[in-house]
């Protein structure tokens, strides 16, 4: 079986196709090769996962000037036909697209081919690329029962992540608590502005709290420094710009303060953990904002838009989480119920079926 992925850009998008492209090639033997483009960071990730990877060259067109969607206007369809020649020298049995920049030519390449495509798609509403194939794909991987209506022939199959996050226990009440602060991974401004400023506080109401903030590659040590300024017990707190464990990271947290990327929300469900979600303003569709919703009217999370985000509005849903424990149980069940441990044999499924 030969099996073509397109798409990327961001680590929503290449992080789970690498373990779609990984099952595929070790429970099926498939042949698997990626397209993508030289923006994303599909450049570094695939090759290091040992997979060959084809650029073309296409450009955005949301949130864009004018000049640059004409510019990426004229280069798609030069991009369709780069991804038909490469269709037809790979002869691919599926082409799977995982949203990002490549995926639409490529799969509007293998529709017009005739091409079995199978498209997956994270977030609760799709972006562009999956927007302009979903109606012409032979199937659909989804994670958000909300984005099915995109798509023919759609399966809630959930994000996959990796097994351990699984295996994390409820946190049983009694202990220290500790609360988990990350913005992905370049780190978010708003959390390193902000909680530093309610820590002495939050420390002081909570004398068996930890907090453990991770604040992205550029920004550890301004963020510790802003920690001491306030001054407080300063000991409980660790600020390291990576966090290399996230899932023991999870397991131990009794609550997170994160962002509402698709990785972050399916990490969140599998580990069952209680969330305070802070949606990135400047996702394209707004698509974590819309993440968030679904899990906040299935009451696994806690919601605070960025624009409403002030110390004081911060300092109270935390007070009030970290306050309750019987709230965060109830939240981190409900965020358990949204996981599913076997996506990704489901959509290695979906590719094989297809195939056939």
């Amino acid at each position: 079986m030969r099996v073509l992925i397109a798409g990327g850009g961001t680590g929503g998008h290449v992080v789970p196709a690498l373990a779609i492209a990984r099952e595929l090639r070790d429970s099926a033997g498939a042949e698997v090769r990626f397209v993508g483009t030289a923006r994303g960071l599909e450049t570094r990730l695939v090759p290091e996962a040992g997979f060959p990877l084809e650029l073309i060259r296409v450009g955005q067109l949301k949130n864009v000037s004018a000049v640059t969607r004409v510019r990426t206007l004229a280069d798609l369809p030069l991009g369709v036909l780069r991804c038909v020649g490469l269709l037809r020298r790979f002869r691919p049995d599926v082409v799977v697209g995982v949203g990002g920049y490549a995926s639409g030519p490529a799969m509007m390449a293998a529709v017009l081919l005739g091409v079995p495509t199978l498209a997956f798609e994270p977030n609760a509403v799709p972006g562009l690329a999956n927007r302009m194939v979903g109606r012409m794909v032979s199937a659909a991987a989804v994670n958000f029962e909300e984005s099915r209506r995109y798509f023919r022939n759609a399966q809630v199959t959930g994000t996959p992540v990796r097994p351990e996050f699984f295996g994390i226990a409820p946190k049983e009440a009694g202990g220290r608590r500790r609360l988990l602060v990350f913005g992905a991974s370049q780190g978010a401004r708003v959390f390193n502005e902000l909680v530093p400023r309610i820590a002495e506080r939050l420390l002081g109401e909570f004398p068996d709290l930890d907090v453990v903030h991770q604040t992205g590659a550029r920004h550890g040590e301004s963020t510790a420094e802003a920690y001491r300024a306030v001054g407080g017990p300063f000991e409980r707190v660790r600020v390291t710009p990576y966090l290399d464990d996230m899932a023991g990271e999870f397991a131990a947290a009794d609550l997170v303060v994160c962002r509402s990327g698709a990785s972050t929300m399916a990490e969140l469900a599998a580990a069952g953990r209680a969330a305070v979600l802070v949606p990135f303003p400047q996702a394209a569709d707004d698509h974590q904002r819309k993440n968030a919703y679904a899990f906040v009217a299935r009451g696994a999370a806690e919601m605070v838009v960025e624009r409403e985000l002030t110390e004081e509005r911060l300092l109270g849903v935390l007070r009030g989480l970290l306050g309750d424990d019987a709230r965060r149980a109830a939240m981190g069940e409900a965020a358990r119920g949204l996981a599913h441990p076997d996506a990704l044999g489901r959509i290695a499924g979906m590719v094989r079926e297809l195939a056939r």
